[in-house]
C-alpha cells in the first residue's frame, strides 16, 4: 500500500471515490468528508501546509492542488523538500473526471479510475436528461464571498453547473475562474436566484437574514426569502464527485416537481 497525503478537501474526496481512503496518512485542516478520515493527522490549512509535518509522515506522494489562489506556495515547499507530488487544477466540470483518472494513474489503478470517471459523466448525463426544456431559463447569481464580493466566472465549474440544470450564471461571460464585483453590479445583472456558498464557511455560520437585509438589493426579486438559498459549500466549492449532490440539490430547488430532495448519504459513484 502507498502512503498518500492530501492537502486539499476536494483531493481527499477524490481519493475516497477511488477507494484509497485507507492509504491516506495525513490531510489538511479543512478536509471533512468522508467521516472515516476525521482522525487522521492534520497538516494545517490548505493555503499554508506544514511541510515539516508532511515530511514526518513519510508519504510516497502528496496530492496537491492549485484550485485556490495561494496554494502555489505549498507546491514550492514540496519541491524544496523533494517530496513527490501530483497537482490537480480543475476549472470546468470536465476537469473532475479527468482528475479522477489522473489520480488513479498515479496510484496504479488507472483502469478502475476510468470506470469511476465514467460513472461521474453518466450521472451528469442522467441529470441533464431530466431537466425540462420548455421552461424559462433561470438566471443564477453565485456568491462565493461577500466582502469583497467574489462570484464564479466563465472558466469555473459552477458556470457549467448552471448550464447543466438549464440555467445561466449571470457572471458566466466574465473571464477567469472568479470575478470580483459588488452588490450593486450583482443587481444590475438581474439574477432570478441568489445562491450562497461561501468557500470554507459551514452553512450554519451563514446568516440568511443579513443577505435579505442588504440595502443595495432592497425589494429586488432575487433578494426575497424564496429566492435566496444558503448552500452547503462542500457541494459546490470543491471540484470532486460531491458536486453531483450539489447539482441534484439545485435541480430540486429549481424544479421541485421533477427532482426529489437529495439524500446526502447516498453513494455517489
Amino acid at each position: 500500500m502507498q502512503r498518500i497525503v492530501s492537502i486539499c478537501p476536494s483531493n481527499t474526496e477524490i481519493l475516497h471515490a477511488l477507494g484509497l481512503s485507507d492509504q491516506i496518512v495525513g490531510i489538511d485542516n479543512y478536509s471533512d468528508w468522508p467521516g472515516s478520515i476525521q482522525n487522521l493527522p492534520r497538516l494545517g490549512p490548505d493555503l499554508d501546509i506544514n511541510i515539516e509535518k508532511v515530511i514526518s509522515l513519510k508519504p510516497d506522494w502528496v496530492l496537491a492542488s492549485l484550485s485556490v489562489p495561494g496554494m502555489e506556495k505549498n507546491i514550492d515547499r514540496l519541491e524544496k523538500a523533494g517530496i513527490p507530488y501530483l497537482v490537480l487544477y480543475p476549472d470546468r466540470i470536465e476537469g473532475i473526471p479527468s482528475d479522477i483518472i489522473k489520480v488513479g494513474r498515479k496510484a496504479g489503478i488507472e483502469t478502475h479510475a476510468q470506470k469511476v470517471a465514467q460513472a461521474f459523466v453518466d450521472q451528469l448525463d442522467e441529470i441533464k436528461e431530466q431537466i425540462p426544456k420548455n421552461r424559462p431559463t433561470p438566471r443564477l447569481y453565485w456568491e462565493w464571498w461577500p466582502k469583497p464580493v467574489f462570484t464564479p466566472g466563465k472558466d469555473n465549474w459552477l458556470t457549467d453547473v448552471s448550464s447543466i440544470v438549464g440555467g445561466v450564471n449571470v457572471f458566466g461571460q466574465e473571464g477567469g475562474q472568479s470575478v470580483k464585483t459588488n452588490w450593486q453590479d450583482v443587481a444590475a445583472h438581474r439574477p432570478d436566484y441568489t445562491l450562497v456558498a461561501w468557500t470554507g464557511v459551514p452553512i450554519h455560520r451563514v446568516k440568511k437574514h443579513l443577505i435579505l437585509e442588504r440595502s443595495e438589493w432592497k425589494s429586488l426579486p432575487f433578494a426575497q426569502e424564496d429566492r435566496v438559498y444558503i448552500l452547503e459549500e462542500g457541494w459546490y466549492c470543491r471540484p470532486s464527485q460531491r458536486i453531483l449532490t450539489g447539482i441534484r440539490h439545485l435541480a430540486h430547488i429549481l424544479y421541485p416537481d421533477l427532482f426529489s430532495p437529495v439524500d446526502p448519504d447516498l453513494p455517489l459513484l
